[in-house]
């Protein structure tokens, strides 16, 4: 019996930690038909294959203390933002009154308004004041108290069991110091309740301020679904009406006006346009459309009026498989990243032990009040711990990396792919499609014995329109940019090898060959001779007779993409090499090659032997991009350690690579390349800083300044030390949304 997988997105609430994300995974792992399992720390979305419905997944995460909330589609992730903005406004909230009733308290005690005595007036006066504390500090932390004690129950520990542990051990110790005083040492006799409540202030305003930086690193993904228009004109019924967009249907007829945007993907039925795809594809030019066209929803109608009919709505359209790739890039990690997640599941075990471990230590060898030490330290150490700066040190920077890169039409894969591009030593690029356009175009047309360019032209498209040449297109396409019309032809025939003939106006029309005119003993004058320029350019040739008379000929080749030669500089300049692999003649790769700045050319291979190719790179110690287009691209791209396939290219190639470049434009490769090294330094410098902040941090708050200087840190600003580091890492992080995507030489 076969099991019914399906994934579902969820958005969770209450991670605190990468330990939070590693119980919420080792949890789901373990129910019944559940494949796999993935949480983004950074935007909270959890990600689950599984047989079971929505439901039994939501209940097993609210088992262990924590919330979820399925995502069916972009309306939901509007509602989402909506409810991140309810729950920062609640955090704020809960800071204030902690910090306002912690406030309270300390000017209590300072200022000795209700003195605590052994008099049993004042007992009970401070034990009220203490169960009051206690219920403040369970509104103001009823987030972090339910998680410690559902993760309890399964011998978990995360961030919220170290909040947990040193404020209920503040207020424990409070209650003995007020009920039973001479448990405690005289000198020791001090409260903490204000210092819980300091506490819980300090990491909800933290926690409200990383959620309000957290939410800009995703900007990317909300102006991808802010591109796409509310309503759309659909005629039903043979009337215009505009209707919501989540209205539209598979089949609908919608009418689009010049300057407006198409609201989602269809076929053009009715009109022809120009259409701005700079949004989707980082096309800078227009996108001539006719009918039977595709035209992308988001994308902007320039000129003309049409009607389409619409063929993919929602996450099958091209955006939302888009912001799907996205979502799903920015879920994975990159080696770095899986190696803090494995540091910081082990944190919060090794924090406890060392808070016990310095209480011992105070407790031996430290002077009175010994036991007042014990608690502050171990209080301090449990509390300036931040597994937190540790987790979001890579998530929070790929996220915003990875929709950079999207922003400007390049699509990742995954993280692995980011880190490996950052570290790129040699960059092979295949030929046609890629550096060049794979479009044969006319380049020259030259005309002799009286004859014009125009005529040359028109007769030779007239009859090429009848072929089934590849390059015979090419000619009429150049014939129809000229605004040049076609003329009726009789009697054609074509001649395999040699070209094409026929009578255009009562006049013999020959195109073909060189052999082809040799064979017929035209005189070609000094033509052989002015056409080896163009041979040494990869250039086709194709002669053109007009009743026996020769008329000069026709250059087609293949052109480079617009911005192959800058890109490649930039790419040299950066300090890569730059090669092109490709299966064509070795003369005409070179030709190619010489256009656009390559030195190394590899030619003639076969597709079979690319890969081999680059492995072959690999093994001398090359780091190696490849970028292609074309199915026999699919297994180099494979083999490389980042493969790049152009947009314009196969639906294999993009499977098999780990970056895909949306447009024609291969500039993108130069954005990704200094995108993904900016990323990566920025990964290095937040995880270094967890790393320095909790090396310093952790000594500080056991009292390590003790001895020299005769200070120990106050658990509360222990806490508020901790939180501060949190958004350290996500405003470092938020750094690279200012970043320009240019690659310095």
């Amino acid at each position: 019996m076969s099991v019914d997988y399906q994934t579902q997105l969820f958005q969770l609430s209450g991670l605190r930690c990468a330990g939070c994300v590693q119980t919420i995974t080792n949890h789901l792992r373990k129910l019944p038909r559940t494949k796999e399992v993935s949480i983004n720390f950074a935007t909270q979305h959890l990600t689950v294959t599984s047989a079971l419905s929505f439901e039994e997944i939501i209940r097993a995460i609210q088992s262990i203390g924590y919330q979820a909330t399925l995502i069916r589609g972009e309306s939901d992730l509007d509602k989402m933002a909506k409810q991140e903005r309810q729950q920062f406004s609640v955090l704020l909230l809960k800071a204030t009154v902690a910090a306002f009733l912690g406030t309270a308290l300390m000017i209590i005690e300072w200022f000795h308004f209700l003195p605590l005595s052994a008099h049993w007036t004042s007992q009970v006066s401070w034990v009220g004041i203490a169960f009051l504390t206690l219920i403040a500090m369970f509104y103001t932390g009823d987030h972090i108290y339910q998680a410690f004690f559902k993760q309890l129950r399964y011998l978990k520990m995360t961030m919220d069991s170290l909040i947990a542990i040193g404020t209920l051990t503040a207020w424990i110790y409070s209650m003995i110091v007020i009920a039973i005083p001479m448990m405690i040492p005289a000198l020791a006799r001090h409260m903490y309740l204000e210092t819980a409540l300091f506490i819980l202030a300090f990491i909800n305003f933290g926690a409200a301020l990383e959620m309000r930086a957290k939410g800009k690193s995703n900007e990317s993904i909300r102006r991808l679904i802010g591109l796409q228009p509310k309503t759309a004109r659909v005629i039903r019924d043979q009337k215009e009406q505009f209707i919501a967009i989540e209205s539209v249907v598979l089949g609908d007829i919608v009418r689009v006006k010049p300057g407006e945007k198409i609201p989602v993907d269809g076929v053009i039925a009715e009109g022809h346009s120009a259409v701005d795809e700079s949004m989707i594809s980082g096309e800078s030019m227009p996108v001539k459309k006719q009918v039977g066209d595709s035209v992308i929803g988001t994308t902007i109608n320039k000129t003309g009026s049409f009607l389409y009919r619409v063929t993919k709505i929602g996450k099958d359209s091209v955006l939302g498989q888009i912001i799907e790739y996205v979502e799903r890039a920015q879920a994975t990690k990159p080696a770095i990243g899986r190696l803090a997640d494995r540091v910081s599941a082990i944190f919060v075990p090794v924090i406890i032990s060392l808070a016990i471990v310095t209480a011992l230590i105070w407790y031996f060898v430290g002077p009175e009040p010994k036991v007042a030490y014990m608690l502050v330290t171990s209080l301090s150490v449990l509390l300036i711990a931040c597994p937190c700066a540790v987790g979001l040190a890579t998530p929070i920077s790929l996220i915003i990396g990875i929709g950079k890169a999207a922003e400007r039409g390049v699509l990742i894969r995954n993280g692995e792919a980011l880190q490996q591009a950052a570290r790129l030593t040699t960059l092979v690029f295949d030929k046609t499609g890629t550096v060049t356009k794979g479009q044969p175009e006319v380049q020259t047309v030259l005309a002799v014995n009286h004859f014009s360019v125009q005529q040359i032209l028109q007769y030779a498209a007239s009859v090429e329109a009848l072929s089934e040449h590849p390059l015979a297109s090419a000619v009429v396409q150049s014939a129809r940019d000229r605004q040049l019309s076609l003329l009726s032809v009789e009697h054609f025939e074509a001649l395999p090898g040699f070209g094409v003939q026929g009578i255009v106006e009562g006049q013999s029309v020959l195109v073909g060959n060189l052999k082809w005119m040799q064979s017929l003993h035209f005189d070609l004058g000094e033509l052989p001779h002015r056409m080896e320029a163009y041979t040494k350019l990869a250039h086709t040739i194709i002669f053109v007779a007009i009743d026996r008379v020769m008329t000069g000929f026709v250059t087609i080749a293949d052109t480079v993409q617009e911005d192959a030669l800058l890109t490649i500089q930039k790419l040299r300049a950066s300090g890569l090499r730059v090669l092109m692999l490709t299966g064509d003649q070795e003369a005409t790769a070179k030709a190619f090659a010489f256009q656009v700045g390559i030195d190394e050319v590899m030619a003639n291979v076969l597709p079979r032997d690319k890969a081999d190719r680059i492995k072959q790179l690999q093994e001398q110690g090359e780091i190696v991009g490849m970028v292609g287009d074309g199915i026999n691209d699919a297994p180099a791209l494979t083999q490389a350690d980042v493969g790049f396939a152009v947009g314009a290219g196969t639906d294999i190639a993009i499977e098999s690579a780990d970056v895909t470049l949306l447009g024609h434009s291969l500039y993108g490769i130069t954005q990704l390349l200094t995108i993904s090294r900016t990323t990566m330094q920025n990964i290095t410098q937040n995880l270094w800083g967890a790393f320095v902040y909790n090396s310093i941090g952790i000594p500080v708050a056991a009292g390590i300044l003790f001895p020299w200087l005769g200070v120990l840190l106050n658990p509360i600003m222990a806490s508020a030390a901790m939180a501060l580091s949190s958004i350290t890492v996500v405003v470092n992080a938020s750094r690279l949304l200012a970043s320009r995507a240019e690659m310095k030489g």
